[in-house]
């Protein structure tokens, strides 16, 4: 029998990944999403469910009699806004939407249930950071993440709810969203003019999105997950301002107009994960270089 695959935000640049890997695996795929197929197109082999997971009463209305092996949390969205300006809406989506997701799916026969964490769980920790660090959150963004991972121990422990929460850092490949750090970097590199970059000298943690995939199948697989918190990322710091440098080696050309964007409020400037605990739990490790990585990235912009 086919294994039953949830995804929640699985139209989003991370899902859209794990849903083909998961097709590959000859998995049985639905994607649950409030905004269907933004990005990429539609595929007949998989189930579309239209939801958003902030309504608890519609979501239970379209989870009822569903049974899932596996369930991956990749729903809500990436704003460090402050709470007076927008902060109290991510709190409610990520936080109370976890809340109302738990109560919709059905638990029994349920495997695994993943939860996509942030690195800004961390705050100002210093690096590298480790999953024994007591989080810190400096927005409600990672406030809401914190609280999320949090509840889901509890329930782990509490009510053997079989949760794992992989704590991802930046995640970049081909398809991601063009709003984001890196599609931003490639495109003003092939644009050929000048684009704004902060000073770069932030250390962070980039890791290829076949990998991240790769470590959400290994927490399936897992039983020693459950009611954990792991890192997932390359374990391997890079300066903002060398990887900048690395695509307009690639580009063949590029003009970044350093400290054009200042720092974000209380920015950790050193953001680069202990990976230590991933292969230890999950016999996980990236296999995908930055080099390679970014090649493989920056040759999709060209097809």
């Amino acid at each position: 029998m086919r294994k039953k695959i949830l995804i929640l935000g699985g139209t989003g640049f991370i899902g859209n990944h794990l849903s083909k890997k998961a097709l590959e695996k000859n998995f049985q795929v639905t994607i649950l999403s409030k905004n269907q197929a933004k990005y990429f197109p539609k595929r007949g082999d998989i189930n579309y469910i239209t939801a958003d997971i902030s309504d608890k009463d519609n979501l239970k209305k379209e989870l009822l009699d569903s049974n899932f092996d596996y369930v991956v949390n990749l729903s809500g969205y990436v704003d460090h806004s402050p709470f007076s300006k927008g902060g109290r809406k991510v709190i409610d989506t990520h936080f109370y939407g976890l809340q109302n997701v738990i109560q919709s799916i059905n638990w029994s026969g349920l495997k695994r249930f993943v939860q996509i964490g942030s690195s800004d769980e961390y705050g100002n920790n210093p690096a590298p950071q480790n999953e024994d660090m007591m989080p810190s959150p400096i927005s409600p963004y990672s406030l809401a993440k914190t609280a999320s991972s949090q509840l889901l121990q509890l329930l782990s422990i509490t009510e053997k709810f079989p949760a794992v929460v992989l704590r991802l850092f930046l995640v970049y490949g081909p398809d991601q969203n063009k709003e984001r750090f890196l599609p931003q970097i490639i495109q003003g590199c092939f644009s050929k003019k000048s684009f704004p970059s902060s000073s770069g000298d932030q250390l962070r943690d980039f890791c290829y999105v076949d990998d991240i995939v790769d470590g959400i199948f290994s927490a399936f697989e897992s039983d020693q997950s459950n009611g954990e918190i792991i890192n997932i990322a390359s374990g391997k710091p890079v300066k903002i301002k060398e990887v900048i440098n690395k695509v307009i080696g690639i580009v063949g050309h590029g003009e970044p107009d350093y400290g054009k964007i200042p720092y974000r409020d209380f920015e950790n400037m050193n953001l680069h994960a202990d990976i230590s605990k991933a292969l230890k739990i999950l016999n996980w490790e990236p296999k995908v270089s930055l080099d390679d990585g970014l090649k493989l990235t920056i040759d999709s912009y060209k097809d």
